[in-house]
């Protein structure tokens, strides 16, 4: 399974510096986390940060569009260095034009979904993206209490994928921790997003390991 680190809960002071300690600890992806207080109630990061940083890392760098309206910034998210952009269905009207934006724009397409989604609204985009992103806390905030009724979105996709034959992964974001990422795993997911279970432990390395342990 692969572990995806989120910056919304590193040391903002000393982000390079964080980012290089969860690589240097075997993490497979930099999860950035971009809220415009509007579709969320917070703000975080733009594209300077992911630029900056791109110059930095060699993680893979997964981008998550919490903002309105995503199409405006998929393009410069896509030129400032992200290598997987997500984009979540309840954003948009035009959620198809939106994956199909990123594709063009030459990166892995992420299509996402909040608690209050089901599976069915999204069944006829699955073939077009290359991962699935099951929000399993209501986003906006780091550091909330993972929805086990999520479990059973996640046991869905694995369904679907394996019916279909269809490739994406399928990652979960929220509440992560080494006792809910066994859950996730057993229910078929691939990827788990962790930002205070990683970063609120004076070593992330040691949490880390415990998230590939487990």
């Amino acid at each position: 399974m692969k572990i995806a680190p989120s910056i919304l809960s590193a040391d903002i002071a000393n982000l390079g510096r964080d980012v290089k300690r969860v690589e240097q600890a075997g993490a497979d992806y930099l999860h950035i986390d971009v809220m415009d207080g509007n579709f969320v109630p917070n703000l975080s990061f733009g594209t300077n940060v992911v630029r900056q940083l791109r110059g930095q890392s060699y993680l893979t760098f997964d981008v998550h569009l919490m903002v309105e309206h995503p199409e405006s910034w998929i393009d410069e998210f896509a030129a400032a260095g992200a290598d997987i952009i997500g984009v979540h269905y309840e954003a948009t009207p035009h959620i198809h034009r939106a994956l199909r934006m990123i594709h063009e724009a030459g990166k892995k397409a992420e299509l996402v979904i909040c608690p209050g989604t089901s599976v069915a609204m999204i069944t006829d985009l699955l073939s077009d993206v290359e991962q699935v992103l099951v929000m399993t806390v209501d986003p906006g905030f780091g550091g909330q209490h993972f929805l086990p009724s999520m479990i059973h979105k996640i046991k869905q996709l694995a369904e679907i994928k394996a019916q279909q034959g269809f490739a994406y992964e399928i990652e979960v974001d929220g509440g992560i921790n080494d006792q809910t990422i066994a859950q996730c795993k057993q229910a078929g997911a691939t990827i788990a997003v962790a930002g205070s279970f990683v970063y609120n432990h004076e070593t992330p390395a040691i949490q880390i390991q415990k998230l590939k342990a487990v």
